[in-house]
């Protein structure tokens, strides 16, 4: 399934809408944040780096670390009221503006793409 950014945040609102809870505080969300990029580190450097898995390690999978660390900054923009679409526009509107020129393109691509 496809999901656009605003189903996104209302699936996670949904979700977290139903417990008292509700979400955590900003300061214990980048905690959890900080907390799910670290185990997606870990993974990438077992995949790709110096440091196999010992045999008593359970296999996670790439793509779902990455799915729990969307998860937990989805939870960080509802949790603040932001729009992740419009975080991530000014974003890219941002750095294509910034690194316009800092790499050097592919042959066949023009700069206006």
């Amino acid at each position: 399934m496809n999901y656009r950014t605003k189903e996104i945040q209302k699936r996670v609102d949904d979700y977290i809408s139903q417990y008292k809870e509700g979400y955590f505080s900003p300061l214990s969300m980048q905690a959890r944040l900080t907390e799910e990029v670290g185990e997606l580190a870990r993974e990438i450097n077992h995949l790709y780096g110096e440091k196999p898995k010992k045999a008593t390690e359970q296999d996670k999978a790439l793509e779902e670390e990455l799915g729990d660390v969307l998860f937990v900054l989805t939870c960080f923009a509802n949790s603040l009221d932001m729009d992740l679409s419009r975080a991530f526009e000014r974003s890219m509107s941002k750095i294509e503006s910034r690194d316009k020129e800092r790499w050097t393109l592919k042959e066949g691509v023009d700069e206006g793409e």
